[in-house]
């Protein structure tokens, strides 16, 4: 008797496992929202766009798990084209909130990257306005205003490595590929229905 509570209790533990381990691995597959954004840079941005660079815009949402891996893979990025981008961390903040609120840990580390602006999107107007939807979300255009690449810059949910997404905005600033890039986007929604 003893032997087949044993088994039934492993096998139950088995499945509940397997289920788990399912459900994490189709979580962290799963992109953001697929939106369509703007060909060309939007008017009203308070985004800068500076010539004679491209600039990089990545949309983040500042309590979203998911989103450290994309800031890692920036600060890769960046190592490996200074002077060759303009690039920006857009960081949500809803209203009412105080100002600290979106001063987080990945906050900090989007400032500790060399060559990149952190700014706060109050309300989220400007990734409303380039019509981004998930953290983690990139944005490449060229100095005239023409979007070069869109999407992710990691493989998946909060996985940092090499990734599509950062080999195609490297190739670009290069110079080696063409315009018009788009990889799936991984991270949380910049607009939840919580928010705290």
């Amino acid at each position: 008797m003893k032997k087949h509570g044993l088994l039934f209790c492993t096998i139950i533990w088995l499945a509940a496992s397997t289920v788990g381990l399912s459900v994490l691995f189709v979580y962290e597959n799963t992109p953001g929202s697929d939106t369509v954004v703007h060909r060309t840079w939007p008017r009203g941005s308070k985004v800068p766009l500076l010539s004679p660079q491209p600039t990089l815009i990545v949309f983040a949402h500042p309590k979203c798990p998911c989103t450290r891996a994309t800031i890692g893979e920036l600060a890769i990025l960046m190592a490996h084209c200074q002077n060759k981008v303009n690039a920006y961390v857009v960081f949500f903040r809803p209203n009412g909130v105080g100002k600290d609120w979106a001063n987080t840990d990945l906050w900090r580390s989007a400032q500790a990257i060399p060559g990149v602006a952190v700014l706060s999107d109050e309300a989220g107007k400007q990734a409303r306005l380039f019509q981004v939807t998930t953290s983690g979300h990139a944005l490449l255009y060229s100095a005239k205003g023409i979007l070069l690449f869109s999407g992710g810059i990691t493989e998946s949910r909060g996985h940092s490595g090499d990734n599509e997404g950062r080999s195609d905005i490297m190739q670009l600033l290069d110079h080696e590929l063409l315009p018009g890039q788009k990889t799936p986007s991984f991270g949380c929604s910049l607009f939840p229905k919580h928010q705290g």
